[in-house]
């Protein structure tokens, strides 16, 4: 047994000519819509978001502390 398609059937839809096309100036049938779910979908959480901004800005801070002592030591060697 074949599942139907969301489609129309062009044997029943009025406005269609034989072959399946449109009168000029006619709008063809709009297909089924399958959108909505059947349970509500839950909350991203932002806690875990909020980590890897702290840990990015963490990390930026870190690398730029590197370059500045390395600048420092750099400048009082020579």
């Amino acid at each position: 047994m074949s599942a139907q398609g969301p489609d129309p059937d062009p044997d029943t839809t009025p406005g269609l000519e034989p072959g399946g096309g449109v009168s000029p100036g006619d709008t063809p049938p709009d297909s089924g819509q399958t959108f909505a779910t059947t349970h509500r979908e839950p909350r991203q959480s932002r806690a875990m978001s909020a980590a890897w901004v702290v840990a990015v800005i963490v990390t930026v801070a870190l690398v730029a502390g590197f370059f500045l002592a390395y600048l420092i030591v750099s400048l009082v060697n020579n």
